[in-house]
């Protein structure tokens, strides 16, 4: 145990944001096909270094088949929660779920260049304890570790409802399920809160049956996607109240609370409107009576195309919808950086007013039709996916893939990984760093990106900015 809190904690975002900058960054790497293990790639992005935009270390699994999506710490700055007895605990593991095989790694990563596998739960324990499956993603939370997952029991995940555990962080034993009442919720995804208002917002996307072996084309049309988002009293562990964000907003993904906690409001993405094609982000925002209500404030249009330039699922449809399968919030809260994966576009908007979002920087790259190349002139693969911010809000990191069944389905043949970074102008805009090119091993796609020391999709704060 430290002697004193993690330097890496920060009790505000402010604080958070005066912090020194990032030099290595943690990414997934997924074996497609499961023929190789899964693996955790170190990067250098210390733009003064001669190894700058390479791979630097890298930590391979010792199974197959575990498809590596979404991960994240075993602590960070909700430590400092003064309802917490573990403020005094290192950001030292990185927490790693098999979303196909159910199994999970904790990776200690306090050398990074030495990274090593500290544990690994095998499938039959999360089984066994919690009746859940398909893990996806991790948030650290005062008194433990929160996983979300996307399969309930059963070998298909079809056997009850997917919820959320909670694991022991320093132990990192599965304690059990989160919910005591869930209420109407059935479907999961992502989940985040806000932690003096003892509150939590989920959304959801799918059941296995729906995404593992790619888009159900039937499900889709037929609106039997997600689309919902909930909010529960976080320490009564209860469903509270409920939004359906209206049936044709299909896949409820992502989960953006503001980082300062004194401010009430949030986004959630959705993939896309099955009237229109289009692309949406609800602002959702807590009223003084303490229920939630949630509006749109953002729309992006799907791009006409020939049925020959798009793959089989979008054929009969003449366009390409945008597609958002990422959002994230800048550590001041006054960006929203928005993944269009289907158009090759990165759009940044100022949301200063949550209700009133402003585009204000967009980036074009990849694209299921327009293929936009990289400034150094090499193929991006696939669209901009999971993107992450730098805690000063100046870099923006983002990688390629999706998941494994949908990249082949919207992006038929193998891509090729690649990790790219945008710079932030003082005033909003974006530029591609030309000189920032990760290259991956081949048969490898990338996934989620981690910062060292933190970033805007991982810690969340106890104490409001002065």
């Amino acid at each position: 145990m430290n002697l004193r809190p993690d330097p890496t904690f920060h009790a505000t975002p402010k604080l958070a944001m005066a912090a020194p900058v990032e030099k290595l960054a943690f990414t997934l790497m997924l074996s497609p096909d499961g023929s190789q293990p899964d693996g955790l790639a170190v990067i250098d992005v210390d733009a003064t270094s001669e190894t700058y935009g390479q791979i630097v270390h890298s930590l391979m699994m010792p199974n197959t088949g575990d498809e590596f999506h979404h991960f994240g710490w075993n602590a960070c700055s909700s430590a400092l929660s003064p309802l917490t007895g573990h403020a005094f605990l290192e950001r030292r593991y990185l927490i790693i779920p098999g979303i196909r095989s159910s199994r999970i790694y904790i990776i200690d990563v306090k050398e990074p260049l030495k990274a090593r596998i500290h544990k690994i739960i095998e499938p039959e324990e999360l089984f066994e304890k919690t009746g859940y499956s398909r893990p996806h993603t991790i948030h650290c939370g005062p008194e433990g570790i929160y996983v979300s997952t996307l399969g309930g029991g059963g070998k298909d995940g079809m056997d009850g409802p997917p919820g959320i555990f909670i694991m022991d962080c320093e132990t990192f034993d599965i304690l059990g399920r989160y919910e005591m009442d869930r209420g109407v919720q059935d479907k999961h995804y992502d989940f985040w809160w806000n932690l003096p208002r003892d509150y939590m917002i989920s959304s959801e996307w799918a059941l296995p049956p729906q995404y593992e072996n790619g888009v159900v084309a039937e499900d889709l049309l037929a609106n039997k996607y997600g689309h919902s988002i909930h909010f529960w009293d976080l320490r009564g562990r209860r469903n509270v109240q409920t939004i359906d964000l209206g049936e044709n907003h299909q896949m409820a993904l992502e989960i953006r609370p503001a980082h300062d906690p004194a401010k009430q409001y949030g986004f959630c993405s959705i993939v896309v409107d099955t009237t229109n094609l289009q692309g949406a982000i609800f602002t959702w925002w807590r009223n003084d009576d303490g229920t939630f209500d949630a509006r749109k404030t953002v729309t992006i249009d799907p791009q006409p195309a020939d049925a020959d330039e798009l793959p089989e699922l979008l054929k009969g449809f003449g366009a390409v919808p945008p597609l958002i399968t990422d959002i994230d919030l800048s550590m001041d809260d006054r960006f929203l950086y928005v993944s269009c994966w289907g158009i090759g576009e990165m759009h940044q908007y100022d949301v200063s007013d949550p209700m009133n979002p402003v585009l204000a920087g967009k980036v074009e790259i990849g694209g299921i039709v327009r293929k936009t190349p990289h400034p150094n002139g090499k193929t991006f693969g696939y669209g901009p996916q999971m993107v992450e911010i730098s805690r000063d809000g100046k870099r923006v990191y983002w990688t390629n893939s999706l998941y494994s069944t949908w990249d082949d389905q919207f992006y038929p043949g193998e891509r090729g990984a690649a990790m790219v970074m945008a710079n932030v102008g003082d005033t909003g805009g974006l530029t591609l760093d030309e000189s920032f090119w990760v290259e991956f091993p081949e048969g490898y796609r990338c996934h989620q990106i981690r910062l060292e020391g933190g970033d805007c999709s991982t810690d969340s704060f106890c104490y409001p900015n002065s």
